[in-house]
Parts: structure tokens; C-alpha cells; sequence
């Protein structure tokens, strides 16, 4: 049941027109990976995955706080332009490098925050 939930939550994010970077927090080996990668594959989306355990250097570029520099590096990894239309960046183990949750705060519109699939706790229930 928590796993139609939380896919219904993000179907309801992805169809958003003013749609905020979303932030999927929970315990470690519950399935956020494997959810994030089904529902991409179910909603014909290509996925730029980059898991920043493997890519600690990343935290670097991320608190310098330029956008363009860390998505060129995120391009650069993933082999993907992040411009290509309906892809999701995919930001995994995110907790791994600091900054770059401050670096999704400048994102348009200037006033937005990452929006939390947990801030709505209706969509985490079993």
C-alpha cells in the first residue's frame, strides 16, 4: 500500500507545471532507488541516475553554488544531457555530499524549496 502511494505521490509531482526538486527521504534499503527507477521506466522517462557515493568529488562543484557547473558534470557522468526532454535527474545517496541539497534552493521560482515525498505523510503510511 505505501508503495502505490508513494507512486501515486510522484506521479502527482511529475504532471506539477511549477514542480519543486522532490527529496525522497527514508531508512536506508526500503526501496526509494528501485521505486524512483520504476517509475520512470513505467512513465517512459529517461533517468539520469547519479548515485554521489560514488561521486564525492561532486561536493565540491556542488557548494561553489554553480548550477551550470555542476550540471555540466553531471552530463559529463551520466552521458546525458540534462535538457533532454522528460528526463528525471536522479540525485541518489544524496546525503553523501552536503551541498548539494543547497545547490536545488536557487532553482525558479526564486522563493521554491525541495519538496519532501515525507513532508506528506499520507504517502508514507504501510
Amino acid at each position: 500500500m505505501m508503495y502505490r502511494s508513494a507512486e501515486a505521490y510522484l506521479e502527482t509531482w511529475i504532471n506539477k507545471s511549477n514542480r519543486k526538486p522532490l527529496v525522497i527521504r527514508g531508512a536506508r534499503q526500503v526501496g526509494k532507488s528501485t521505486l524512483v527507477r520504476q517509475f520512470a521506466g513505467k512513465q517512459k522517462k529517461t533517468l539520469i541516475e547519479i548515485n554521489l557515493e560514488r561521486h564525492l568529488f561532486l561536493d565540491d562543484i556542488f557548494k561553489t553554488l554553480d548550477t551550470d557547473a555542476a550540471l555540466r558534470e553531471i552530463e559529463a557522468l551520466s552521458g546525458i544531457p540534462v535538457t533532454t526532454p522528460g528526463a528525471i535527474l536522479f540525485l541518489d545517496e544524496i546525503q553523501s555530499t552536503p551541498h548539494a541539497l543547497q545547490l536545488l534552493r536557487p532553482i525558479p521560482p526564486a522563493d521554491s524549496h525541495a519538496e519532501s515525498l515525507q513532508d506528506h505523510p499520507e504517502n508514507c503510511r504501510k
